[in-house]
């Protein structure tokens, strides 16, 4: 749309274009292009301008109305004749996605109807200096030439926004309502309540206990699992790249079975092999004279527990991705360490410790992030449990993510569960932001 034939035309001292076809294009989106004697670019400009017109007096008004009151008329029974007939309300959870989505939906027309002033302003001045306006066709020609990673990238641009951030502004907005399945939507309306949902976590003695304490065992799970699972797969893949092993190919085969079994079939078969009363586990321990172990009943033994399953669950994907990284390790540095007469344990520490961190260091970081939202081995190993009589509808073994997940599909409280949500989003935010900024590997990329 900015490249231009370089054709004199126009009178170098005309003056007047760019305010023209930027008043045109105040007045109504596309004149100016029109004017520009940009015609098909100007009709299309036309018809973005009457959606615009439409949605600003028809649908923008109702949505307003919708996000700020939530509905007005409840559902109610209306008697007709000897019969009761049921007159449906409004539902304030579609008047909230509605007015949402028209709203994001007003912005991006507005943002186009700036966009379009601003192009006829440019296209004026440019005649002004005696510059054709390019043809649709060349425009056309333009965009697909130079734009078409930026048409691409629009594509993923339009599924984040619809399927990312409005959910998550969905989320913010349901925090500040006072919904919850007491006044389940179309039976009865919700209503604004401001920052009370934030006040009852930090107010009420046992919610703020159970949120601090999940919040901790989430963060210590995180870390542990992380650690864990890194270290675990360095180690074997340390193992297995040796010089002298032989069938190196099978052994990797085999630590990869792990992850090549789904993980759902995988932490339900660890379920039943934990299992206190009739596992595996705990029949080979009474049978060499160790007395059985709660594996899943205890607080400290469930978490253990935890950790030693997610270790068998995540250490098979680290150790692939590093093996990748000891290929890549240049063996003349090796060479040089022998002959400085280096361990092999100060090779491992001052050589490929080193280098493997320096590439892995963002990956352990969306590894972390990952684990405080591992949903699935911990709902389907522990379900939280055991259960902790001081916690409100959480476990000993809930973290923040299946804490959310009870509040909301098993008690109803939707509020609270976001006021979590937005807990956990800003503090994996600005984790995950601050952190990757500040490895090496990310800045040496921003500098080259």
């Amino acid at each position: 749309m900015k490249e231009l034939t370089m054709e004199r035309e126009f009178p170098p001292d005309s003056k007047k274009h760019r305010r023209n076809a930027t008043l045109l294009s105040v007045l109504v989106l596309g004149l100016g292009q029109l004017y520009n004697r940009q015609y098909v670019k100007g009709l299309i400009m036309m018809a973005f301008y009457a959606i615009g017109m439409y949605t600003a007096i028809f649908r923008l008004p109702h949505a307003l109305w919708a996000l700020i009151t939530l509905g007005e008329q409840e559902t109610s029974l209306k008697k007709v004749g000897r019969l009761y007939k049921q007159v449906m309300g409004d539902h304030s959870i579609f008047l909230m996605v509605e007015g949402l989505v028209t709203v994001f939906v007003m912005i991006v027309l507005v943002w186009l109807y700036a966009a379009g002033i601003k192009d006829a302003y440019r296209t004026g001045k440019l005649r002004e200096e005696g510059v054709t306006p390019n043809t649709f066709k060349q425009t056309l020609s333009f965009v697909t030439a130079y734009r078409f990673p930026h048409i691409v990238l629009a594509i993923p641009l339009i599924g984040v926004v619809f399927f990312t951030v409005m959910p998550i502004l969905f989320m913010i907005l349901i925090a500040f309502t006072d919904f919850t399945r007491e006044n389940m939507p179309p039976k009865s309306l919700i209503d604004w309540q401001g920052f009370k949902a934030f006040e009852d976590i930090f107010r009420i003695k046992a919610w703020r206990h159970t949120f601090f304490s999940v919040t901790l065992w989430t963060f210590v799970w995180a870390f542990l699992a992380t650690i864990t699972g890194y270290f675990g797969g360095f180690a074997v893949a340390l193992l297995v790249q040796q010089k002298d092993i032989r069938l190196r190919s099978l052994w990797r085969t085999i630590f990869i079975l792990p992850f090549a079994i789904p993980m759902f079939v995988s932490t339900l078969i660890l379920r039943n092999i934990f299992n206190g009363q009739f596992g595996p586990v705990n029949q080979y321990l009474s049978l060499i004279g160790i007395e059985r172990i709660p594996w899943l009943s205890d607080p400290m033994w469930a978490k253990l527990t935890l950790i030693l399953a997610n270790f068998w669950l995540s250490f098979p994907v680290s150790m692939l991705m590093i093996i990748g990284i000891l290929a890549t390790i240049p063996k003349d540095m090796y060479e040089a360490a022998d002959i400085d007469g280096a361990s092999g344990f100060q090779k491992v520490r001052l050589i490929t410790f080193p280098m493997v961190m320096f590439s892995m260091a963002p990956l352990i970081i969306m590894q972390f992030a990952a684990n405080i939202n591992n949903f699935n081995i911990v709902y389907l190993l522990t379900d939280g449990k055991p259960v902790n009589g001081n916690f409100q509808f959480a476990g000993h073994t809930d973290i923040l993510i299946t804490w959310l997940f009870k509040l909301s599909m098993d008690q109803g409280q939707y509020n609270l569960a976001s006021v979590i949500g937005i807990f956990i989003f800003i503090v994996l935010s600005v984790f995950a932001i601050w952190n990757v900024r500040n490895t090496k590997a990310f800045k040496e990329e921003e500098a080259s």
